[in-house]
């Protein structure tokens, strides 16, 4: 189920005292979130940062503990390089009434909450989407910010003409009109005749409202025989999931319905389905309609999750970071990806995550480091209080399978080949060198040596005495920049380049953070949810 309709919370973007009172009353909710020993959210990019805050507040009342999410261990799954939330400012009239509430971020990591859960990072590294390896490559040069002429060369190989593109494969766009004009083309074209399914709705116009507008089914839905459609809900028992692919072949006789051909060769006959609304285990709200969608095109933030054999890609009009990574990285393989166009912004992610994706894999790189040199029985207690502490038991004659460290140590501890490309680069730049001289010398984009030295500098290796001679060429504006960093009480760039009125780009913005950086960047620490567990167990 949704994380909104288990923490009570809806379609809240805020939470007062009241509503927090009012959730907490709840015997359905209650009941739920005291039981509850592990809470796993998915997807927690997706997640804007007063909704996580909001969980907690949920948690910790109902619980009534202080601790983070009322003592409920907490596990976070996500890509913070996928799209982040859409954000609904709320006017300042509504600022004293609420109780969570941050308008400067964008992101889960942002939140209060998490600050104070301090959760121990783990980043994966096996990858199972892509099976080849010059596109991952590919792929992996755009999340790192550097992507250079190579990478735009194998591109530039799946560049294809409007009038060329393969018309069986899905097509994704950047906005909503270019996906509704191609859909309407391609089905006026088919033969026969249109049926129209309309979607139905019960409950309060607020709730129905949030429904339809998360439902990637639409309102009014136009099928014909021959037309390429997405299931849009999840239903294993009759053959598809989110994301299935099929082709109508028939309208049953009887009842109308859609017969769905899908690319498994599977024959579906598609029912209505409903999204709804709970709350105290009673449906406030609900929306009826065919888990179908037209998918000749779909938008890039609608494809998010989907993994694609093929597609058909503009990023022409790419506005947003990372856009254009995420539609890339629904298609499996280079031979799978057609290419309209695309803009300067298309292979570019959000500087924010950059940096705070630097940070994450310093600190999963140290609690990788921390476990390798713990002893095995050490391990081994921590593992059984985590089952104990969950409510669960340890079945008599069962061993836990401790990794071997080599097993368990990420390619950054095994192979040292981009700590000594960063070493380089900090070489250079104590040397005096600017980051345009020492991209020059290294062949190398200036946002890729930033990248060294913001990874230098998550794991305390550059000092604010090895950049400060960054400054020297825009000392007055560094200032007004460190300035707005003060006023704001963050390091985050987004809160000071909207302050600040777009007049400095981020990179700049970059720069200054770095200079600055005693102030603003934290120390590297192994979160202190370890280390209470280790103190337990201490002999």
């Amino acid at each position: 189920m949704t994380i909104h309709s288990w923490s009570g919370i809806g379609i809240k973007t805020s939470l007062d005292k009241y509503g927090l009172s009012k959730i907490a009353s709840s015997k359905h909710i209650v009941k739920r979130v005291r039981r509850a020993k592990v809470l796993i959210i998915d997807e927690v990019s997706m997640l804007p940062p007063e909704t996580l805050s909001m969980i907690d507040a949920v948690c910790r009342e109902i619980k009534q503990s202080s601790e983070p999410f009322g003592g409920i261990q907490i596990i976070l799954v996500g890509d913070f390089f996928q799209l982040p939330p859409v954000m609904k400012i709320e006017t300042e009239n509504n600022a004293p009434a609420t109780l969570i509430k941050e308008p400067l971020s964008r992101f889960a990591y942002d939140s209060p909450a998490w600050e104070r859960a301090n959760p121990t990072i783990c980043y994966l590294t096996e990858q199972y989407r892509q099976d080849d390896k010059d596109f991952l490559a590919l792929l992996s040069a755009i999340r790192s910010n550097i992507f250079e002429n190579d990478h735009l060369r194998l591109i530039e190989t799946r560049k294809i003409e409007h009038h060329t593109a393969p018309n069986s494969i899905p097509k994704l766009f950047s906005h909503n009109a270019d996906v509704d004009r191609v859909n309407d083309e391609i089905l006026a074209k088919l033969p026969g005749k249109s049926r129209i399914f309309t979607m139905s709705s019960q409950g309060p116009d607020a709730l129905t409202f949030a429904l339809q507008k998360g439902c990637l089914s639409p309102e009014t839905l136009c099928l014909k025989i021959g037309a390429a459609v997405m299931f849009t809900k999840n239903n294993p028992k009759e053959g598809f999931v989110n994301g299935t692919l099929g082709t109508i072949k028939d309208f049953d006789k009887n009842n109308g319905s859609p017969i769905i051909k899908t690319r498994n060769e599977r024959t579906i006959e598609v029912k209505p389905m409903d999204w709804t609304v709970e709350e105290n285990g009673k449906i406030r709200a609900q929306i009826t309609q065919l888990p179908l969608r037209l998918a000749w095109a779909i938008t890039v933030h609608k494809s998010q999750g989907m993994s694609l054999d093929g597609a058909v890609i503009d990023l022409s009009d790419v506005f947003e970071f990372g856009q254009g990574y995420v539609a890339l990285s629904r298609v499996r393989r280079l031979s799978g990806l057609y290419l309209l166009g695309w803009n300067e912004r298309a292979f570019q992610v959000h500087p924010e995550v950059l940096a705070k994706d630097t940070k994450f894999r310093a600190q999963s790189e140290q609690a990788v480091h921390t476990f390798s040199r713990t002893a095995e029985n050490e391990i081994v207690a921590m593992h059984e209080q985590f089952i104990y502490s969950c409510g669960g038991k340890i079945i008599p004659g069962s061993r836990v399978n401790i990794p071997k460290a080599s097993t368990v140590l990420p390619p950054a501890h095994r192979n040292t080949r981009g700590e000594r490309h960063w070493e380089r680069t900090l070489a250079l730049i104590r040397s005096g060198k600017t980051i345009a001289d020492v991209a020059k010398m290294r062949s190398r984009t200036e946002g890729t040596i930033l990248e060294h030295l913001e990874s230098l500098h998550a794991l305390n290796k550059l000092s604010a005495q090895d950049t400060a001679h960054l400054a020297r060429d825009f000392e007055q504006e560094i200032t007004k920049i460190h300035d707005a960093f003060r006023a704001l009480r963050t390091d985050k760039l987004t809160p000071v380049f909207e302050r600040l009125g777009g007049v400095y780009s981020y990179e700049k913005l970059r720069i200054a953070r770095l200079v600055f950086n005693k102030e603003f960047v934290p120390k590297i620490t192994v979160s202190t949810g370890f280390v209470k567990i280790r103190e337990k167990h201490r002999l």
